[in-house]
């Protein structure tokens, strides 16, 4: 049998308020079609799937506008919605367990009464940041196209991928460190694979590979964690441009 919810118990069983929904239904984003005798609006249980999506997108702090375009787009299925927060929650779990592992170790130091070294309380505060800026690098639509193309690779082939990346940056920087010429075979061999490896990430879309490319240029904690620092990125394009 359906089930319907009134406006108010909607809004208690989900911690929202009455105000919350009124305004999702005047912009025309959560617009419940059913109604009571009396005229009350009744939320169906399509009405309840959507309202999850809403507040899973909002979460990820994708604006009102840009939910409703996306919710009502003909191609758009709830599980790349749920996908998607499932996948940025995941990398902020990440974060935040390196963060607490960094904080409790503190801790200790702290109450030792040991001296701590700046270098310490630096990368600490960039952990900190970094847990701050999970979003900034990539748009709605390019979250939503990575989590499209994740699904599309497969997780088998994501983990073989994640363990050819420290390999391949390994030799190119060995080729790197020796002043190898940037158009020599063997390091355009490399540049072959590193340009194959992002392709698959990005699908080919060189807005995706320009967001990723920031990331990388602007965070020191991601160079140093992944060694692809300036310098190498610098040399791996070089070799890059000179790909046919």
């Amino acid at each position: 049998m359906a089930r319907f919810w009134k406006v108010g118990e909607l809004a208690r069983q989900t911690g929202l308020t009455v105000r919350t929904l009124h305004h999702y239904d005047a912009i025309g984003l959560l617009s419940p079609q059913r109604r009571s005798e009396a005229g009350y609006r009744l939320y169906s249980e399509a009405d309840v799937l959507r309202l999850q999506q809403i507040r899973s997108l909002r979460q990820m702090g994708f604006p009102l506008p840009d939910i409703r375009a996306l919710l009502d787009h003909p191609g758009h299925e709830a599980t790349a919605v749920v996908g998607l927060h499932t996948e940025r929650l995941r990398h902020r779990i990440d974060l935040q367990q390196e963060l607490l592992s960094r904080l409790e170790a503190l801790l200790a130091r702290l109450a030792e009464d040991t001296p701590l070294s700046s270098d310490e309380l630096l990368h600490t505060i960039e952990v900190m940041s970094m847990t701050e800026k999970f979003s900034e690098y990539y748009t709605p639509e390019q979250m939503a196209y990575l989590e499209q193309r994740r699904r599309e690779v497969g997780e088998d082939r994501i983990h073989e991928v994640e363990g050819e990346w420290p390999r391949l940056i390994a030799e190119m920087r060995a080729e790197y460190e020796r002043g190898a010429d940037p158009a020599s075979e063997h390091v355009q061999d490399l540049a072959r694979r590193w340009r194959s490896l992002v392709s698959e990430f990005t699908g080919g879309d060189p807005g995706i590979a320009a967001s990723l490319g920031r990331m990388y240029q602007d965070e020191p904690g991601l160079q140093r964690n992944s060694g692809i620092d300036p310098d190498l990125m610098a040399f791996v394009q070089s070799a890059m441009n000179l790909l046919p």
